[in-house]
């Protein structure tokens, strides 16, 4: 293995999470797909930021509620993945949603600010806020994510 390289079986959590955001590992490509930027935080607490664009659009002129879903389901999830040991792993059992104001292009840059409410063995419990430029609270979730232990 060359210096370059990382082996992400031996990273916690958080390391394997700021290799992605230093560009050590390779972005998620739904980031890529959607436009996602800003990924920072700490362990227990992670953001990310988009600038809404026309072609997160729905019919109705508005960003579709999935881009804003995602963004949501990505704060809340990262910030359980920045708690888990080497060799652990994790995925969403539900995401529950709640949409507050209409987002547009006129929103300006989005900040969704996820956090860990409870972590267990098992399962924890994290949340994330979603807000406009001008400090509106346009979305809220909160998500259930199973864990599992290293093998």
């Amino acid at each position: 293995m060359t210096e370059t390289q990382i082996d992400i079986a031996e990273l916690d959590g958080f390391q394997q999470l700021v290799a992605l955001f230093d560009g050590r590992l390779p972005g998620p490509p739904i980031a890529d797909t959607l436009g996602m930027v800003g990924f920072g935080g700490e362990p227990g607490a992670i953001h990310v930021e988009l600038v809404p664009e026309h072609r997160h659009y729905n019919p109705l002129g508005t960003v579709h509620g999935g881009v804003l879903a995602t963004l949501l389901d990505t704060a809340a999830a990262c910030s359980v993945h920045s708690t888990l040991e080497p060799g652990e792993t994790y995925t969403s059992l539900d995401l529950t949603v709640k949409f507050l104001r209409p987002v547009t292009v006129e929103s300006g840059r989005l900040r969704c600010e996820g956090s860990l409410l409870q972590r267990g063995r098992r399962t924890a419990l994290a949340q994330a806020e979603l807000y406009d430029a001008q400090r509106r609270l346009v979305a809220h979730a909160t998500s259930t994510c199973m864990i599992f232990p290293a093998e």
